[in-house]
């Protein structure tokens, strides 16, 4: 798995994405052009990762370098930057900050999210000078950029702080709130207790009481408003805070002109709201709170993924082994990991033996036992026994890095579905502060007497209630506990889109080998011809096939080598992709594959017809081994299928979702595996390059496909179905080209998949519909639109607090999902039809 964003060149080096190189001679011209550059001490290209790592000898110099690049006709890859932004409180303000960022030279396209206070760029490249461009148009647009230093920068200080100041300021309004909406609201409820209150204070004393204790609500705790509201007002770029300050300043100002210069005001209207703009201080920062305490809850996959990450590691440095930070960790290092102990980092077992809690990975509670040889995962816990390792991926490219990488890259991303949300949140806030006006003119001309209380109060109700918090929030709350709980199941969506996409799947399309079975075949029959002999046959078809990597190749060579069979030397190997393998095994001619490929050669295969009939229904491979042009034997391998493979797609049969294999394998292998596994749809005998044609047979009918897979020759597959899901124990290749990965090797995780996308779309429909309906219902009862019908208007302080609770349903509307089970119980073992016997021999 590649790194997720290019980082940001720093003084010394840099690393640049290139276009276009095909060969040994283009590394070199592209080599030759960075280093000629001023300024630039070395330059090396790979191929492979088509990246060119340059070190600088003082400032980067990266505009020229990828002028000299291009010059060379190659093309710099755009890249992705992602930088944070504090101080974003809606809907409104990330519209806002988008539309500042496209207009930025170089900015290919802009996604900001609310939840994760982020912001994911496209650029032509990332160059050093784009940035301080990019953080001013941020501050331009009134927030505050923040650098984000490494993956997995969770920000649980600055949150915790920020939290801990909402605390703070609510309290303190919370404390002087409270006397005047005892004694305000009592006094209206209570009528003796006006006539108390009356008779003992008066009403000028109390008025100056409620005008002390809401001016230091107003100016105190509710200054946060004015900060952000204010500048965003005088910029013509209204947002939340800008309503907020509106509404309760309108309420608290006409309160003090009426107890200090009512004679500004006409007779009768003179009436005092202090109790109004205390309580919608005090509400939306209620809800301000609750809000920043639930999302922190939802970044709280992140901060446990990071919570994996040991802190050190015993490192070997001459004969001892020492404790070392685990930044200073390098690659071919040899670590010693102790009973209880967290692995370090990935790589390779050297000595010792133990079981180790892979949970973390693949969601399965059982220890995996790791010898000499086994691989081990940085961020997995140790059992009781002892082993030394030879560390392999440290850093950014741990697996645990990764997955941290790709969890914030999801939850970072921006669905279709948001789209609809973003085009009407860019002009909701100027709406409502229309609506107000419009409010406030309608009551003061044609309300009832006296109009000018009547106005006031309705449209500060309006500017209050109007809240583009809950649209802003309504999806990416729902993605990043969606996807965290993903996470924590074993699942990891690479992009948003695949969430989204995923939930439409009506069809999931599955390789054979290594996804539905174990992808260990085993041999299980060597008929040989008259004429030939079964060892020296054996000998010769496992010296032939010991050239090639495939599964079936190991599986006779496995079985060879168990004989006690000396495999003679091979020359001329040669792999013929979808057919089979030739090679010149001892001076003779030995060719192995399918019936496809003996036919081609001309060969005769009547004399097997009917025993490779026979094995195909009970689900074994027959391949066919031809010696110096004779037809000599038919052999069969069997591949078990995995005990959790009949559960996941009865799962998905249960979830309405057709099921098609798709394989190399002759039809009536194919066939015998699909019935034994209620699979709806076989494509079977498919080459390689054909899986891409048989997903587009399948969606024929419009219908969107799902493919999984785990090889180098699904990966054409992968990134050509609608979403394409990787098991994640397959290879490297196979899961970049995935959208979805699957960490370990279990299909249900398929189902789970499916099931959690579906879930996290119905939470974000869920909350859509809350955002527009709340407003769609609550602005014109906020209006006044009642009142011709029952006399009823909608109090300032009842729309603060239904503005607040909507925040808080959304955020714990989407929390919901951190509850998301999708257990499926797992099948004790395949049937016994499928499970592979001893070699067999005539």
């Amino acid at each position: 798995m590649k790194d997720m964003f290019a980082p940001l060149p720093d003084s010394g080096t840099d690393s640049i994405a290139i276009l276009g190189m095909t060969c040994a001679s283009c590394v070199l011209r592209v080599e030759k052009a960075i280093a000629r550059v001023p300024g630039v001490a070395s330059a090396r290209v790979n191929l492979a990762t088509e990246r060119a790592q340059i070190a600088y000898s003082g400032a980067p110099v990266r505009t020229a370098v990828t002028a000299a690049i291009r010059a060379t006709g190659y093309e710099v890859a755009p890249e992705t930057l992602e930088i944070g932004i504090d101080g974003m409180t809606c809907a409104s303000c990330v519209a806002r900050v988008e539309r500042g960022l496209a207009a930025v030279p170089g900015v290919l396209s802009a996604s900001v999210n609310l939840a994760t206070e982020r912001a994911t760029l496209r650029l032509a490249s990332v160059q050093t000078e784009i940035v301080p461009t990019i953080e001013a148009a941020i501050r331009t647009a009134g927030y505050t950029p923040r650098r984000i230093t490494s993956a997995g920068s969770d920000r649980k200080a600055e949150r915790d702080a920020e939290t801990a100041g909402l605390k703070r300021d609510l309290l303190i309004a919370g404390a002087l709130t409270l006397p005047i909406f005892l004694l305000e609201m009592g006094s209206h409820a209570i009528p003796a207790l006006h006539q108390w209150l009356a008779m003992t204070f008066g009403q000028t004393p109390l008025y100056l009481l409620y005008f002390l204790l809401a001016t230091l609500v107003q100016f105190g705790p509710g200054l946060r408003f004015y900060r952000k509201g204010l500048p965003a007002l005088l910029r013509a770029a209204p947002d939340m805070n800008a309503l907020v300050m509106l509404g309760s300043s309108a309420a608290w100002a006409y309160s003090t002109v009426a107890v200090f210069a009512s004679d500004l005001l006409p007779e009768g209207t003179a009436n005092v709201y202090f109790e109004a703009s205390a309580v919608i201080v005090t509400l939306i920062l209620l809800g301000r709170f609750l809000e920043a305490k639930a999302k922190g809850r939802t970044s709280e996959a992140i901060s446990r993924l990071m919570g994996l990450q040991a802190k050190t590691a015993r490192v070997q440095r001459g004969e001892a082994f020492v404790d070392l930070p685990l930044e200073d960790v390098r690659s071919g290092d040899i670590l010693l990991v102790r009973p209880g102990d967290r692995v370090p980092v990935d790589g390779t077992v050297l000595s010792g033996a133990s079981h180790v809690d892979e949970a973390m990975l693949t969601g399965e509670p059982v220890p995996v036992k790791k010898a000499e040889g086994a691989p081990v995962t940085g961020g997995t816990i140790n059992g009781t026994g002892s082993f030394t390792f030879r560390a392999e991926k440290v850093g950014s490219e741990m697996m645990l890095s990764q997955i941290i990488r790709m969890v914030e890259s999801a939850q970072g991303a921006k669905l279709p579905i948001q789209a609809v949300v973003d085009r009407v949140t860019l002009w909701f806030v100027p709406a409502v502060m229309l609506a107000a006006t419009l409010t406030f003119a309608f009551w003061a001309l044609w309300g009832p007497e006296p109009a000018l209380p009547f106005a006031l109060v309705n449209a500060v109700a309006v500017l209050i209630i109007a809240c583009p918090c809950a649209m802003g929030l309504a999806t990416p709350t729902s993605i990043m506990v969606g996807t965290g709980r993903a996470a924590e199941l074993g699942i990891l969506f690479r992009n948003g889109e695949a969430l989204q996409s995923l939930s439409g799947v009506q069809i999931v399309a599955l390789d054979k080998t290594g996804t539905l079975t174990e992808g260990k075949p085993v041999l299980t029959d060597l008929i040989v011809g008259e004429g030939h002999d079964r060892a020296e046959v054996l000998a010769l078809v496992a010296a032939a096939e010991a050239g090639s990597e495939h599964p079936i190749a190991t599986a006779i060579v496995t079985a060879a080598r168990k004989d006690g069979l000396a495999l003679p030397v091979t020359t001329g190997f040669e792999a013929l992709a979808g057919h089979g393998i030739r090679a010149q095994v001892a001076g003779h001619r030995v060719e192995i594959g399918s019936e496809r490929f003996m036919q081609d050669l001309g060969l005769d295969l009547a004399p097997f017809l009917a025993q490779a009939a026979a094995l195909s229904i009970r689900a074994r491979s027959p391949l066919y081994a031809a010696i110096d042009g004779r037809l000599a034997a038919l052999i069969a391998v069997a591949d078990r299928v995995k005990p959790t493979t009949p559960t996941a797609l009865a799962a998905l049969h249960r979830m309405g979702i057709k099921v098609a294999m798709i394989t190399g394998d002759n039809a009536r292998t194919a066939q015998a595996i699909a019935t034994e596994l209620a699979i709806d749809e076989v494509i079977a005998e498919v080459l390689p390059a054909g899986k891409v044609a048989a997903l587009a047979k399948l969606r024929a009918d419009g219908q969107r496909v799902a493919f999984v897979g785990d090889g180098i020759n699904d990966a054409p597959a992968l990134a050509e179905a609608d979403v394409g899901l990787a098991v994640g124990t397959g290879t490297d290749i196979a899961i970049e080209s995935a959208d979805v990965v699957l960490t370990g090797g279990d299909l249900r995780g398929v189902a789970r998949a499916i099931g959690l996308s579906r879930a996290t779309l119905r939470n974000i429909r869920q909350n859509l519909f809350w955002a527009f309906a709340y407003n769609a219902a609550l602005i014109p009862v906020a209006a006044g639109a009642l009142y011709p019908l029952w006399g009823m208007l909608l109090s300032p302080m009842l729309a603060a607090g239904a503005m607040a609770l909507s925040s808080v349903f959304v955020l714990a509307n989407a929390l919901r999902l951190k509850r998301f089970d999708a257990a499926i119980p797992a099948q004790e073992a395949a049937s016994e039809d499928l499970r592979p016997s001893h070699p067999q021999t005539a």
